[in-house]
């Protein structure tokens, strides 16, 4: 089961006098100022922000920034100089060396971006190694590395070695060893960095696939804003040890907390961040089926405000279907008594998810002469993407990178 990480005003110090140095930043004095008068280094500056159960959270920066510290801290790797780190509310800084040893061998496994993989020992022992160490039978941890070798597509590459897979095997195979013994949490330090593009692709769906067939929490390192926009279900960047802001991709984008986000993220494609229910306009005539509101009343409606068309909805919100004034005229015509909106509804008509990128809409936007419906996945009506509405995000979005 995916684990709530939560950390609690997190600093790391490197140097001599450490306590010296946490002193002057509780005073305000700044990284530079600290390192002339202590010879010390702030790797991470009060950190305080939570990472939810079975979300990926990436975190971002450039190099220096304290985000390798930050994540190693989270297993230990780098013991922090204050602060408090809890995994379902259990402080790891406080369990002795043998709970810190079973908690990373079950809870917390860890994928590097070098694929660190014997190159003497087959696929299958290279994916059963940290099992070997803790001690695990031989027979129980070779079933345990087929299972994860399975989940990664490398099923029929057991009795292979290292230097007969490429370079996105590889890494499927350190994958692999993280997931042999089933962690609640994964930390992946520029897991995909050192592939070329098409397997870093590759590797990022397949990561996406496995949380999909079980959530774990994944805690990923990147330096490809790309690949964070992507994979990231929230993100944290970094700054000089500082978490400067946390959100949601679109969240970043629609609201740098500073300047420096607003260039940290200045060149990401915004359309294929946003989702259709991120832009759909709720500005159309949306109409009720019901008793006393049929055609007659939604043909009115449409020729006071000089519409064309308008959306159908039942007393949840779901979406019915869409009429136009012609439509509304054609079924009304030689019609004397009331007449249902459904008698009116245009044929064949589209609609699109919420979770569609903004990307993927531009043709079907395009050649539809209706604003196309956005549509949740429970049913319920959004709003509507008109060719304008698109525009209008174009042009904002090539202003926000101008």
């Amino acid at each position: 089961m995916a684990k709530q990480i939560l950390i609690d005003h997190v600093f790391k110090v490197y140097g001599n006098q450490p306590e010296q140095a946490l002193a002057l930043v509780r005073q305000g004095a700044g990284k530079q100022d600290i390192l002339a008068r202590t010879g010390c280094t702030i790797g991470v500056f009060d950190a305080s922000f939570t990472i939810e159960a079975g979300e990926i959270f990436v975190i971002m920066g450039l190099s220096g920034s304290g985000k390798s510290t930050l994540v190693r801290m989270l297993n230990r790797l780098v013991e922090p100089t204050a602060g408090r780190i809890l995994v379902d509310d259990e402080d790891i800084n406080t369990l002795p060396d043998a709970q810190l040893r079973a908690l990373r061998r079950k809870d917390i496994s860890m994928v590097f971006q070098s694929f660190a993989l014997l190159p003497h020992v087959s696929v299958l022992d290279n994916t059963a190694f940290g099992m070997e160490l803790a001690g695990m039978p031989k027979a129980e941890r070779h079933a345990l590395a087929r299972q994860a070798l399975e989940q990664v597509g490398l099923a029929a590459y057991g009795a292979s070695y290292p230097d007969e897979l490429s370079g996105g095997m590889q890494q499927r195979v350190g994958l692999a060893r993280a997931l042999a013994c089933d962690p609640a949490i994964l930390l992946m330090d520029e897991a995909f960095s050192a592939l070329d593009p098409i397997m870093r692709s590759e590797m990022q769906s397949e990561l996406l696939r496995l949380q999909q067939i079980k959530r774990r929490t994944i805690v990923f390192i990147s330096h490809d804003l790309d690949e964070a926009m992507r994979i990231g279900d929230r993100i944290a960047i970094m700054k000089d040890g500082h978490v400067v802001q946390v959100g949601t991709p679109e969240e970043i984008l629609r609201k740098p907390a500073n300047e420096y986000v607003r260039n940290f993220v200045r060149g990401v494609d915004a359309a294929a961040v946003f989702k259709a229910g991120d832009i759909a306009r709720k500005s159309q005539i949306v109409v009720s089926e019901s008793p006393s509101r049929g055609s007659r009343a939604a043909l009115s409606m449409l020729e006071e405000q000089d519409r064309a068309y308008a959306y159908v909805v039942n007393p949840r919100r779901e979406f019915l279907g869409l009429v136009s004034a012609e439509s509304l005229r054609n079924a009304l015509d030689g019609h004397t008594g009331p007449l249902g909106l459904s008698h009116a509804f245009l044929p064949d008509v589209q609609t699109i998810s919420a979770d569609e990128p903004v990307a993927g809409l531009f043709g079907q936007v395009a050649q539809l002469p209706y604003a196309l419906p956005v549509v949740a996945g429970d049913g319920s009506f959004r709003g509507a993407i008109s060719k304008t509405t698109l525009l209008k995000f174009l042009d904002r979005d090539q202003k926000g990178q101008a």
